[in-house]
């Protein structure tokens, strides 16, 4: 069973992505953050395989959260799901050990194609 965090502070787009991955087998959303402080505090409780990450949260931003999630052991995938896609950003959370970034408003679905492919090779995770 993969496990998920989402952390975003749009309770919308987090049930939106809920919805859309419970129709994936083998997924389990773990928990769900509206702030940075939390999305810390969570994947430190939690240990998620995947922690999906808003670039823009309240109390801190999504790539300070990146940079201390991953130094967990073992360190959960980060996907940067973002309304803020420039190159700027994305640089910064990639070289900051982000797996994917992706922009909220065209890149969306990619989150679930990229969580299949991930079901699909355990390799990946």
């Amino acid at each position: 069973m993969m496990r998920i965090l989402i952390a975003d502070d749009s309770s919308i787009l987090r049930a939106r992505l809920i919805s859309l991955l419970a129709d994936l087998r083998g997924i389990e959303v773990v928990g769900q953050a509206e702030d940075a402080i939390e999305a810390r505090i969570l994947a430190e409780k939690l240990r998620p395989d995947v922690a999906i990450l808003d670039l823009r949260m309240p109390l801190g931003s999504g790539a300070d959260v990146l940079h201390d999630i991953k130094k967990l052991n073992p360190a959960p995938k980060v996907i940067m799901l973002t309304n803020y896609p420039h190159p700027e950003n994305r640089k910064k959370c990639i070289d900051g050990g982000a797996d994917y970034f992706f922009d909220k408003s065209t890149e969306f679905q990619n989150v679930v194609s990229v969580l299949r492919d991930m079901l699909r090779d355990p390799a990946e995770q």
